[in-house]
């Protein structure tokens, strides 16, 4: 007897609805096995997976990749009976010695070279001008377009740049750091710190530190504008912005005050690692009070980043590069960085803002204190 299981769209939190079909890894007629991957989908915050509950066959998928389908919806139904009775042939063709017979392929008949599209181009003209118009009509039929529909988390992402940009008065105010510190700091640890905690010292723990403590001492920068009133925090919940394939992700170091650096360097692995794998939860990418995105790993020297709505602030790390510089009165060579912090003006002020990013180069520039604790 036919035993159909149907399987529905789980949901993936309380502010997500609708789901866009990714992937299918299973097609019409094919056999799962519990809790083998069928598909995966797309929601306006994450990636997640949907596993078969019982071993079967598909028998019906209900949408296409790339559909949009609602959160509770039937995705596809399983024949959960012949998913025993396939079982049980294979077993049985388990048991079975089956010898493969090579096949010996007739060897292929000689062909005619093949003119190119290119060849084909090179025709007699009566002048030069004609013989160069040929070859660019030959070149306009390489010229390929390619459409593909945005994923659901790329669409996201457009509509809240979009409103962050025309929503909030947002301002950039820009310093540089002196970088030198923290990389003979870094070049006398790293190894013992690597040995002790299992984890590289990175750059990252350094900037969440000194971020955390400027975020305390300038409260505005950690607070968010609800309708008319100001919430502040007295908790530093930091976003730290991880790049994949699929878009960026923002999930969140909580307490991060209260981290310490190999702390913080652990959740920032294992939150990247998860993320670039399409495994974050909701939960883990929401409700952060600021966000740190680095563009230097790309190269960029300098930026102006958008605030991740509904944060008020954002700072951007850019790459190091060895900048003439003077000090007392001698021009020498240090290895400088740019940062930049984009704020909300209605709710920041210049002062605040100038203030949050002094405070952040001074700790920088004194990075001791940090590794140490005190």
């Amino acid at each position: 007897m036919t035993k159909m299981l149907e399987i529905k769209v789980p949901a993936v939190g309380e502010s997500i609805s609708e789901v866009t079909v990714g992937k299918y890894y299973k097609k019409e007629g094919d056999h799962v096995q519990m809790d083998e991957v069928i598909a995966e989908f797309e929601s306006d915050k994450a990636t997640f997976e949907l596993s078969a509950p019982a071993a079967g066959i598909i028998k019906k998928l209900s949408a296409l990749e790339g559909d949009t389908i609602a959160v509770g919806a039937v995705i596809c139904l399983l024949d959960t009976q012949a998913g025993i009775a396939n079982n049980s042939s294979e077993k049985i063709q388990e048991k079975e010695k089956i010898v493969p017979v090579p096949i010996t392929s007739p060897s292929p008949a000689p062909t005619k070279p093949m003119t190119t599209p290119a060849a084909s181009t090179s025709v007699k003209t009566e002048s030069t001008f004609d013989k160069q118009v040929s070859l660019q009509d030959a070149d306009l039929k390489y010229r390929g377009v390619r459409v593909e529909r945005m994923s659901t988390l790329r669409k996201t992402i457009s509509k809240r740049l979009v409103a962050v940009k025309n929503e909030t008065a947002m301002l950039t105010t820009f310093n540089e750091v002196d970088m030198k510190p923290i990389l003979d700091l870094r070049a006398k640890y790293k190894d013992i710190f690597k040995e002790k905690h299992g984890v590289g010292l990175g750059f990252m723990s350094f900037f969440t530190k000194a971020c955390c403590e400027a975020l305390l001492a300038f409260p505005t920068t950690n607070a968010q504008l609800e309708n008319e009133n100001i919430v502040y925090h007295d908790y530093c919940d930091v976003s730290i912005a991880v790049s994949t394939e699929k878009g960026l992700v923002v999930p969140v170091l909580r307490n991060a005050q209260k981290m310490s650096m190999p702390e913080i360097e652990k959740s920032i692995l294992t939150l990247a690692g998860k993320a670039r794998d399409g495994k974050l939860t909701i939960e883990e990418m929401t409700g952060g009070t600021f966000t740190i995105t680095n563009g230097g790993v790309f190269g960029s020297m300098l930026s102006t980043p958008i605030i991740n709505a509904p944060q008020s602030a954002i700072l951007g790390m850019h790459n190091i590069v060895e900048r003439a510089v003077v000090r007392d009165g001698q021009i020498i060579i240090r290895p400088i960085m740019y940062i930049a912090l984009s704020y909300d003006h209605r709710l920041i002020d210049g002062k605040e803002s100038v203030g949050f990013l002094v405070k952040v180069k001074q700790t920088l520039e004194n990075p001791e204190r940090l590794l140490l604790e005190v």
